[in-house]
């Protein structure tokens, strides 16, 4: 069973994104943070209707809303729509 989108579960969802796929949430501020000169971002936290990322560009930070298209409904439901955000972000690069 998945887990509830609680501040800890944003925590550790965050702490995976930024040790292990930070390619990917620099993708999501080019793609959805529409700042195509981003060099890269860290997820600084998530929750059902979206992530917040600070990202870099032209050695400053820049923090970025990035809405998801449904409501989120648990750790799975985040785990899924992040993978499907960076194949479809990967499909207009």
């Amino acid at each position: 069973m998945a887990d509830p989108l609680t501040p800890e579960v944003s925590d550790r969802i965050c702490a995976h994104m930024n040790d292990d796929h930070a390619d990917a949430i620099a993708l999501y501020a080019k793609t959805y943070g529409k700042l195509p000169d981003a060099e890269a971002a860290k997820m600084l936290s998530i929750d059902a209707e979206g992530m917040n990322l600070n990202a870099t560009r032209n050695g400053e930070t820049v923090p970025l809303r990035i809405p998801f298209d449904h409501a989120l409904q648990d750790s799975e439901d985040a785990h899924q729509t992040l993978i499907a955000m960076v194949k479809e972000a990967r499909t207009k690069k």
